[in-house]
């Protein structure tokens, strides 16, 4: 990318001390950069400093394939764990989808609407009835029947597709497979899941039935980054709604689904935007 139209993301995390802020500003400052989104949180507890801070790079005296190189000496001083990403850099998506279509169709819209700033370059399912959405998208789909037979073989081809079309990140869209290590330990904090509850509420099947049954009073969606530990990875995004005797197991249903829609919506704007600090199990969320 050019220096031009270009905005810096620093995300960073080291221990707490005095004078953290100023001396990143500082650095931004003296390089004619302006600061225009800055948030910073303190784990008093842990005594951990985090901060995610964007400026304009257009008359920034660094030029862009320099920053980490220059901002390394600074981060090292701080003895920080860190990046440095670019906003107008669109994150190379690829969805995995099974065949429930209603968080795979919304994505694809938000992202023709141009609320996303990513590319899809192709979806992976294990069952080939979402193939005409992807085709009405112009998307590549590519059918991988995935079973406890062939799970490493199919896995393997879908490690190559990721790397053919340059993927960064994959979004399970209602993928009904578990993602062997093989794949998780290739995309750390890249993986992002959608789950139909509160973690670890109603796992197993027909997770829904099950909170009917129970006359749950609000239904919830989880949406996290996909670790080896099953669904126990940072949660990005959650949210609920409420539910009352009045509704039918249908009407539950519908619920959930709209539920897990925004909500995995969000997650993603979330990650590409670099709004998401990993740290161990939690997250830190810069809104």
């Amino acid at each position: 990318m050019s220096k031009q139209k270009l905005t810096a993301i620093l995300l960073l995390s080291c221990p707490d001390r005095v004078g953290l802020v100023s001396r990143i500003s500082h650095f931004i400052s003296e390089h004619y950069g302006n600061i225009i989104d800055l948030f910073e949180h303190v784990d008093r507890e842990e005594g951990v400093f985090s901060i995610r801070v964007a400026w304009d790079m257009d008359h920034f005296s660094i030029p862009a394939s320099d920053l980490k190189i220059t901002f390394a000496t600074i981060a090292e001083a701080f003895h920080a764990t860190w990046d440095i990403k670019f906003l107008e850099e669109r994150t190379r998506v690829a969805i995995f989808v099974s065949k429930y279509d209603h968080c795979l169709l919304d994505l694809l819209w938000r992202n023709k609407m141009g609320e996303y700033c990513i590319d899809i370059p192709l979806i992976i399912s294990n069952h080939a009835d979402l193939k005409p959405l992807s085709d009405q998208y112009d998307i590549p789909f590519y059918h991988i029947p995935v079973d406890k037979h062939n799970k490493a073989v199919q896995e393997q081809k879908e490690l190559e597709l990721l790397a053919e079309h340059q993927v960064d990140t994959i979004v399970l869209a209602r993928y009904m497979q578990v993602l062997s290590a093989n794949i998780v330990n290739k995309y750390p904090d890249k993986i992002i899941n959608i789950h139909h509850s509160f973690l670890p509420a109603f796992i197993g099947s027909n997770p829904y039935k099950q909170a009917f049954q129970r006359g749950v009073k609000i239904v919830g969606a989880t949406s996290h980054y996909v670790t080896a530990d099953l669904d126990e990875g940072p949660i990005i995004e959650q949210n609920v709604i409420r539910i009352s005797h009045k509704d039918t197991l249908k009407d539950v249903i519908r619920k959930g689904r709209d539920l897990e829609r925004v909500v995995l919506a969000r997650a993603l704007q979330l990650h590409f935007e670099h709004r998401v600090l990993v740290k161990g199990k939690r997250t830190i969320i810069f809104e």
